[in-house]
């Protein structure tokens, strides 16, 4: 090996120097800082799972399924000596048992966990759902069947229970609004039927929403497969902080991206199905939209913030006065975002519970104490009001009519609905690029009813002359009501 020059020694230790003095100038620099120190991982996971595993079960069903009576012998012909061939083929179940009667057994494997010493456990709805035999096996391999005790499909959780002589192991449910991104977690389930299964990861995110008015899901990198449903995700303190519910995943294999409801949900569920064997979801009786900018806007609000009402049926929202076009701002004390959020706090809120809800309407702020009512018995009833003569017009780049009975019946629309229909629109106009379509209803503009196109063109001179950019429409299609915020011209 060559020797190193004098020099080259010279510029190496300069070198090492200059790195030396760049690490303590950032040392230095993040002094001045309060320091953010990473926690380790743990060693193991072994002291955890051995705790909790008593307390996970693994979850058997059985389900009669008739065969399908359409079914019959192949095509061949008439006293082919294949006929004979297929027709005992087909009667194998026994002499005189065509395929009409026969049944199948179907098995369906899942997850769940024990959350009280006399044998309540919580799994997926979708895991036992139509099933007619239940069967919980336990880490101990001590089978016991179950019952269903109640299901909320909309969360996708079942409560189920067995009767057992002895006192059963038993995990708690942790707060999952306490969780955060980055924090440990560990599933345990039966994935993939291969029996008693330990997988461990991180918070990946919180909030999540898939598809439900109640989702709050826990996304998490732990491994997660079919047959984990319905098992707990635990925080390393040994509590249930969410229950394993989906996959996210182009094959049907674990991506590392598994959804698990949060606790926050799934508690006053479990509860509910524990008490009435069914749920009890508070009601406030309006149909809402998110507040855009462009609504904001419209509507003089400072932020696209509260959730926006489009329609107030018969119902708890309007025995207390709310309308159509006010915003909920909070509800029962707690500041609404959008709408999801309002939907979940409704619905976490007791039956026959008087509330305060304070609105944005017309500029200010009011309150108004509504008594909520039971949304599984809920029935709205279309709001309505009077209808004009029609007049056929063209405004913001749409050509408007006034209802007729022969447009109502084109529509579909009740007798009593009134308002302006879009018969036909400008492909290059803003309203079309709103989202506006021929046979929409406009109800409303500028947040008063309109039934003739002089009202629609008096609601746009009012929204310049007030310094609007935008004209806030209410439409309604196939009987569902939203609001557009509309630019209009200077």
């Amino acid at each position: 090996m060559t020797a190193m020059r004098l020099s080259d020694r010279t510029e190496l230790g300069r070198m090492r120097a200059a790195v030396v003095a760049l690490g303590l100038g950032v040392a230095m620099t993040l002094g001045q800082a309060a320091p953010v120190f990473a926690r380790g991982a743990p060693e193991s996971f072994a002291d955890l799972a051995e705790q909790v595993s008593d307390a996970v079960v693994n979850i058997t069903t059985q389900t009669s399924v008739a065969a399908a009576a359409d079914r019959s012998l192949p095509m061949v012909p008439e006293g082919s000596p294949f006929e004979d061939f297929f027709r005992d083929f087909m009667d194998r179940n026994g002499p005189g048992q065509g395929p009409q009667q026969r049944q199948r057994r179907g098995a369906a494997l899942g997850s769940g966990f024990v959350i009280s010493e006399d044998g309540y456990i919580v799994t997926n709805n979708h895991v036992i759902e139509g099933a007619d035999e239940i069967t919980i096996e336990f880490f101990s391999g001590r089978e016991l069947a179950a019952e269903v005790i109640g299901t909320d499909p909309n969360t996708d959780i079942a409560l189920l229970k067995v009767d057992s002589d002895e006192p059963l192991p038993f995990v708690p449910f942790g707060d999952s609004n306490a969780a955060r991104v980055g924090d440990w977690v560990m599933a345990m389930g039966n994935p993939l039927g291969q029996g008693f299964s330990v997988s461990a990861g991180i918070v990946s995110a919180r909030g999540r929403a898939l598809s439900g008015s109640y989702d709050d899901y826990i996304q998490t990198d732990a491994a997660i497969n079919r047959g984990n449903s319905g098992g707990p995700l635990f925080n390393m303190d040994g509590a249930v902080i969410g229950v394993n519910t989906a996959i996210l995943s182009p094959n049907g294999g674990s991506i590392g991206i598994g959804f698990a409801m949060s606790s926050a949900v799934v508690v006053p569920v479990v509860e509910q199905l524990q008490e009435y064997g069914e749920t009890r979801r508070g009601w406030l009786g309006v149909r809402i939209q998110n507040v855009t900018d462009e609504l904001a806007d419209a509507l003089g609000l400072d932020a696209a913030e509260g959730a926006l009402v489009t329609d107030v049926p018969e119902g708890p929202a309007a025995a207390a006065g709310m309308r159509s076009g006010d915003v909920i701002l909070s509800f029962d004390g707690n500041e609404v975002a959008d709408t999801r959020e309002l939907v979940r706090n409704v619905g976490n809120t007791s039956v026959g519970k008087t509330v305060p809800v304070t609105v944005f309407r017309d500029g200010s702020i009011e309150t108004l104490d509504v008594t909520l009512g039971r949304r599984e018995t809920a029935e709205a009833v279309p709001a309505s009001a009077p209808a004009n003569e029609p007049v056929q017009s063209e405004l913001l780049g749409m050509e408007v009519t006034g209802l007729s009975d022969e447009l109502r019946a084109q529509l579909d629309l009740p007798e009593a609905a009134s308002g302006l229909v879009v018969t036909d629109i400008d492909e290059e106009s803003a309203a079309f690029d709103k989202g506006l379509r021929r046979g929409d209803l406009i109800t409303e503009a500028g947040q008063e009813k309109v039934a003739s196109a002089a009202d629609l063109s008096g609601a746009v001179d009012a929204a310049r002359e007030g310094g609007r950019k935008s004209l806030l429409l209410l439409i309604e299609r196939a009987g569902e009501p939203r609001f557009v915020a509309l630019p209009i011209d200077e």
